[in-house]
């Protein structure tokens, strides 16, 4: 069983870090009313904010420490256009041993601050052949397996007394939020290609997918999987906080482009029995490193995208 690192992520703790904000922002910038988390590699985000004031997350709390690569940890408090935002540069996962109160504790956080839309961001492997890399996805839907299996945010004492007990998650990606993003591409010019609906698969990690669960998945109407964003989400949801989330892929999936799956091993056999020369192409897999490469080289339009839908919905 993964050793968890322990909770101390608690609503208690809200009004100290609230406190403590309050000695190290300007007026102004203490009440967000938008929130960004940005994904592996697209911490570059940040950049389009001004008056940037950054919050390390050791200062507050109940917020642990990313272990990720491509992730810092901390909060940049700013302006984009004359919309007051906060931005999570490195988010938790639960892969790395952070218990999911951790995992969300910073979405509680933004809540209490008065966000009212969320925009998160992350990198995700394609599913679909069309869905090629360097495309966003604007995400409509989810498909998590952990929620449905127990692995859920929400288990437990419910967040504050005003709180749902239950969640519903049918309408949790806004949809006028999703179409800024769109009107928003068309603003900036981007191809129409750049963008496509869909969506996202949620999986603990930190392994990558087989080629047969990428497969089931796919099945099950997944078009792109990663590894984060569902808990924050359903986080957002039970605060009552607006969501938009926008998933960059990095990578095609193992088995998702035709010849891909490689021979069967019963394939090789019959091949060698008959005399024939067959190709072995090594099986390919993907690395951390190529999700942060695609990441970067595609932070520049999803940093303008990001800029404009915050000042469009502002």
């Amino acid at each position: 069983m993964m050793s968890l690192i322990p909770n101390n992520s608690s609503p208690s703790q809200l009004p100290f870090n609230i406190a403590k904000l309050a000695e190290l922002l300007p007026t102004h910038l203490r009440n967000p009313q938008v929130g960004i988390v940005c994904g592996s590699g697209l911490g570059t985000l940040a950049e389009s904010i001004t008056e940037r004031v950054t919050v390390p997350y050791r200062t507050l709390e109940g917020f642990g420490e990313s272990t990720v690569l491509g992730h810092r940890s901390e909060l940049a408090f700013g302006k984009i256009g004359d919309v007051s935002v906060v931005a999570m540069l490195g988010r938790f996962h639960a892969y790395e041993g952070f218990p999911l109160a951790t995992v969300v504790y910073p979405i509680r956080f933004m809540a209490a601050l008065g966000v009212q839309d969320l925009i998160i961001t992350n990198a995700a492997g394609s599913l679909k052949a069309d869905v090629p890399v360097g495309t966003i996805v604007v995400v409509e839907d989810h498909i998590a397996l952990p929620l449905l299996t127990g692995f859920n945010p929400l288990l437990g004492p419910i967040s504050r007394p005003a709180a749902s007990r239950f969640v519903p998650l049918s309408d949790a990606y806004a949809r006028p939020l999703r179409l800024a993003a769109f009107r928003a591409a068309h603003v900036l010019g981007l191809p129409r290609s750049a963008l496509a609906e869909g969506t996202y698969a949620w999986v603990s990690g930190p392994t990558y997918e087989t080629r047969g669960e990428a497969a089931l998945l796919a099945a099950a109407g997944a078009s792109v999987v990663g590894m984060s964003t569902v808990p924050e989400v359903v986080a957002a949801r039970d605060e009552g906080i607006r969501v938009l989330v926008l998933s960059l892929v990095t990578n095609m999936v193992v088995g998702v482009l035709p010849g891909t799956g490689g021979k069967s091993v019963r394939q090789e056999l019959d091949a060698e029995l008959e005399g024939k020369a067959l190709e072995r192409p090594p099986t390919p897999t993907v690395s951390h490193e190529e999700v942060l490469e695609v990441g970067k080289s595609n932070a520049a339009v999803m940093r303008r995208l990001v800029e404009r839908i915050i000042i469009s919905i502002g």
